[in-house]
């Protein structure tokens, strides 16, 4: 079956089996904006004047008149990035998927684009970040992954047409409105040069065909397993849409057509589609098209279909000031979310010159360290009939993450061939605990992923099992649960 670019074909999409048994990914979002490394839309807030990052960058590199972003693009070197390295850790440390930034909303492309003259060849690197990128994953048979955020780009740029409104500077105008640069910093000045977000797509016809033409080139030329769009389905109103007013479906003409293409493109290499779509539209009617995105944020329970949520371990882009997640936070994020039919992508950030940090080293060694005990209890695993017990739940409130003071009745399960794995958010060494989802002689055997069998018993309706004072995972122990059928 090949699919057609509307609604009616695209919603008999299903994800794939590779996504569903995947679980975990790690995103390279990586960039020119990782140059200061002053995190995340440093494109955009260096044009805004009291930001902290303009700030920096007056005092760093000079007044955005003199100094601007398309400068900032030609001191990205990634002069040390080396993908098969970096591969080498991410599959070690769980990842089964690969994704990879084309492009953000600074309009700069990380491949050699025939559209773009603002691209990692032309620009920069004189490298190919994406062509790498999907080289080394090839070599690890990963699952590889685009993000696109060039449909936000036209309005949320608008900042660079601006100037200072006092100082020294006040009335110059920023580089944006140089002439020889309106193909990169776009010609926008029909949304004026305010720091509103809205709206998030622009109304502007010329550029959504471009942005079609941009994203068609992207899956030409990478033929991805995914595709990930930084906001709704285009060119739906990212605002609107989240309040459930957006009805008028003819605005989702370009990005039906992307979809299609994305997954005829899939069938046409692999004669069935393999390609996952991700968009951040809460509407089934709207997400049935690919799968959910949800940023930096979950589910409070499970959803009949698979979800994804991206993360980070810090800021989006590289950024001194930012503290990482701790290693723990990030498992027990993980078996939440696997618990409820979702997958979790992480971003690793990546330093200007490509490289890694010695804080996000530790992560990976830490991840590698969990997943080589309890790969088992989350590679190929579904959802099992309850997602859990206990009463603690993660703080699902925008994009607020905080790590979660979980206790020893916290427990999150999955299934997979006879076995329910039951992660152990709060346990510690010696405690005994008690499951309460189990029918009646439904337990055959429990056994603790990296040591072996634990004593357990049942009583009145329930699974006692007692735990060995020294539990072999830093954190989210694993009970395998043999079950009779």
């Amino acid at each position: 079956m090949r699919f057609e670019p509307t609604f009616e074909s695209l919603r008999q999409y299903s994800a794939p089996e590779w996504f569903r048994d995947a679980k975990f990914g790690i995103w390279s979002h990586w960039g020119p904006q990782s140059v200061p490394m002053f995190g995340d839309w440093y494109a955009r807030n260096m044009y805004i004047q009291g930001q902290p990052q303009y700030e920096y960058h007056l005092r760093h590199y000079g007044h955005p008149s003199k100094f601007g972003y398309k400068d900032i693009c030609a001191l990205w070197k990634a002069e040390k990035f080396d993908p098969d390295a970096l591969i080498a850790k991410y599959y070690k440390a769980g990842a089964r998927y690969l994704m990879t930034q084309a492009t953000h909303h600074d309009h700069f492309f990380n491949y050699d684009s025939q559209i773009n003259r603002m691209n990692s060849m032309n620009v920069g690197p004189h490298k190919d970040i994406l062509a790498l990128w999907k080289a080394a994953a090839d070599k690890y048979q990963l699952p590889f992954g685009i993000s696109e955020h060039l449909g936000a780009s036209f309005s949320w740029w608008r900042v660079n047409k601006g100037c200072d409104k006092t100082g020294p500077y006040a009335g110059v105008p920023y580089d944006g409105n140089d002439p020889a640069y309106q193909d990169f910093y776009h010609a926008n000045q029909e949304h004026g040069t305010g720091e509103d977000l809205t709206p998030w797509y622009t109304d502007n016809e010329q550029f959504r065909d471009y942005w079609l033409k941009c994203v068609n080139e992207m899956i030409d030329k990478f033929k991805p397993d995914l595709l990930y769009t930084d906001g709704v389905l285009p060119f739906g109103d990212h605002w609107m849409a989240e309040q459930g007013k957006l009805t008028d479906l003819s605005v989702y003409n370009r990005g039906l057509q992307a979809v299609a293409r994305l997954y005829n493109t899939s069938i046409d290499k692999h004669g069935e589609n393999q390609a996952v779509y991700l968009q951040k539209d809460r509407r089934e009617e709207i997400f049935s098209v690919g799968v959910l995105d949800i940023e930096k944020s979950q589910l409070p329970g499970i959803m009949p279909e698979p979800w994804h949520t991206d993360t980070c371990i810090g800021n989006w882009f590289y950024d001194v000031h930012h503290p990482y997640k701790s290693p723990e936070q990030i498992v027990e994020m993980l078996v939440d979310i696997i618990s409820k039919n979702g997958v979790m992508l992480l971003n690793i950030l990546q330093r200007p010159d490509g490289t890694i940090d010695e804080d996000a080293e530790y992560i990976l060694d830490r991840l590698a360290e969990w997943f080589a005990i309890n790969s088992e209890a989350v590679y190929g695993t579904r959802p099992w009939r309850t997602f859990g017990e206990g009463e603690t739940r993660v703080k699902i409130d925008g994009f607020t993450e905080e790590k979660t003071d979980w206790n020893l009745s916290d427990v999150r399960y999955v299934q997979k061939e006879g076995a329910v794995y039951a992660f152990l958010l709060g346990a510690k060494g010696g405690e005994t605990l008690t499951l309460r989802s189990f029918a009646e002689d439904e337990v055959k055997s429990v056994e603790l992923l990296g040591y072996g069998p634990v004593e357990f018993r049942k009583d009145y309706g329930v699974v006692v099992v007692k735990l060995p004072e020294r539990l072999p995972s830093f954190c989210a122990n694993t009970l395998k649960l043999g079950i009779n059928a």
